[in-house]
C-alpha cells in the first residue's frame, strides 16, 4: 500500500500547493479572474459548494458535512478494497490518484466551506464556463484509471479461477 500512499500524498501535495499559489498567492479570491493564456487556460474563481459542477449545492452546513463525511467514506472503501485485493501497479497508482484528490477537496470543505476552483479552460470558440482545480482532475483520472485497469485480479485464471484439470477428470462411481 505505500505506492498507493505516495501517490496520495503527492495529489494532495500538488493540489494544496496550485490551491495556496493561485487563490492566496495570486490572491485570485478578491481579483476573481486573471487570463493567462487566454482562451485556453484562465483563472477563474470559484467556491464550490456541491459536487462536479456545483450539484447538489445549497449552501447549507449539512451538505457541507455530509459531502466531508461521503468523500471520507469513499476514500476509506477505496483504500480497503485496494488492500485486500491483489491489483496490478496501474490500479493502485489509479487509487493513489483519487484519494490525494478526495482528500484536497476534503480540506477545502473544512478549512474554507466549500472547494476553491480556479482553472478554466476554453477553445475554439466554446466558452466554458465551469473553473475546476487539481484534485478535480486527479478524482477524474483516478476513477478512469480503476475502471480501466480494473479486471481479474492477480493469480485468478481467465475463467473465473476454475481449474480445468479438475473438470476435465472423469469421475469414479
Amino acid at each position: 500500500m505505500r505506492p498507493v500512499a505516495l501517490t496520495a500524498a503527492a495529489i494532495f501535495v500538488l493540489d494544496q500547493i496550485t490551491k495556496v499559489a493561485v487563490v492566496f498567492g495570486l490572491d485570485l479570491k478578491s481579483r476573481g479572474e486573471i487570463d493567462v493564456l487566454p482562451p485556453l487556460l484562465n483563472f477563474r474563481m470559484a467556491w464550490n459548494q456541491g459536487v462536479n459542477f456545483g450539484l447538489f449545492a445549497s449552501g447549507t452546513e449539512l451538505v457541507r458535512w455530509g459531502l466531508v463525511v461521503l468523500s471520507l467514506l469513499i476514500v476509506g472503501w477505496v483504500w480497503v478494497w485496494v488492500a485486500r485485493g491483489k491489483h496490478g501497479k496501474w490500479l493502485r497508482l489509479s487509487a493513489g490518484v483519487l484519494i490525494g484528490g478526495a482528500l484536497g477537496n476534503v480540506v477545502d470543505r473544512v478549512a474554507y466551506g466549500a472547494v476553491a476552483d480556479f482553472l478554466n479552460m476554453s477553445c475554439c470558440g466554446f466558452e466554458n464556463p465551469y473553473a475546476f482545480n487539481v484534485a478535480d482532475i486527479a478524482i477524474f483520472a483516478g476513477a478512469l484509471g480503476i475502471v480501466l485497469f480494473a479486471g481479474p485480479q492477480d493469480g485468478a485464471s481467465k475463467d473465473g479461477g476454475k481449474d480445468k484439470r479438475r473438470s476435465s477428470r472423469r469421475k469414479t462411481p
